[in-house]
């Protein structure tokens, strides 16, 4: 009887097929997220603390779903690119290797416009529209450069996905609060928000996520919105995602670009 050598054969296979047959597992992440309230989850419920951080955002449910090693949720609403650079990126572990990031988007003045295109006419609402894609073109790229090199700086072993904003509302509703021509003028301000971000994510180095697809035909006012319409209680929810937007809407666009 060949005991030894067919225990040694079985032996060695089985250390094979479990080595061959584990199920595929991520290596560690220590994950940080970045950014202004698209990514703290301003317009879900169980918003907390001033930078209203809940746990139904895009970068909650991607570390409840992933399990990395680290998370630490910097994004804050209200932040701006000045805000990043000197409460959130001073905060950034060094040895983060995934960083998530929505900016730009209080830099050109999403809550004025907004504001003034709820409260004031068509042609008000165009020019402040107009004057916000001024500031996209010819200064935001700037303080994005300079953001996403500071970025780089203190993490720089992360793979940076950066994602745009969605077209806030939907142009096919024929009721909604706002005119067609604010809509529009509101979605364009969009397009050249997003246009931008990729152009400066891409010079960086760093990934770029397009989220428009997935929000598109949901809209604010559309059937099946994913983005809240103007709300009173609590204001700040106002044209930000609902739940099933950053569900169906950031994390898919986050997940396909965290690997």
């Amino acid at each position: 009887m060949r005991i030894g050598p067919v225990l040694a054969t079985l032996v060695t296979s089985s250390i094979l097929s479990l080595a061959l047959g584990a199920p595929a597992r991520a290596a560690s992440v220590d994950y940080t997220a970045l950014g202004d309230s698209y990514s703290s989850g301003v317009g879900a419920s169980g918003q907390s603390g001033s930078c209203l951080r809940s746990n139904y955002s895009y970068a909650a449910q991607w570390a409840a779903k992933n399990s990395p090693t680290s998370f630490q949720f910097l994004a804050c609403s209200g932040a701006t690119t000045d805000d990043v650079l000197s409460t959130q990126i001073p905060t950034l572990s060094s040895g983060a290797d995934l960083i998530s990031i929505t900016i730009g988007g209080n830099d050109a003045g999403f809550a004025p416009t907004v504001i003034t295109c709820l409260t004031s006419s068509d042609a008000a609402c165009v020019a402040k529209v107009n004057a916000g894609r001024e500031y996209i073109q010819n200064t935001l790229p700037g303080k994005l450069d300079t953001t996403y090199a500071a970025i780089k700086a203190k993490a720089p072993g992360a793979r940076v996905v950066v994602l745009s904003y969605p077209q806030i509302f939907d142009t096919a509703a024929p009721v909604c609060e706002m005119s067609m021509t604010k809509r529009k003028a509101i979605n364009g301000g969009a397009d050249a928000l997003a246009s931008v971000i990729a152009s400066r994510a891409s010079a960086a180095g760093f990934v770029y996520s397009d989220v428009r697809d997935e929000f598109a035909g949901h809209g604010a006012c559309a059937s099946s919105p994913y983005l809240n319409g103007f709300t009173l209680l609590p204001p700040q929810n106002s044209y930000h995602p609902n739940v099933n937007g950053y569900t169906n809407g950031y994390l898919p666009a986050f997940s396909g670009s965290a690997s």
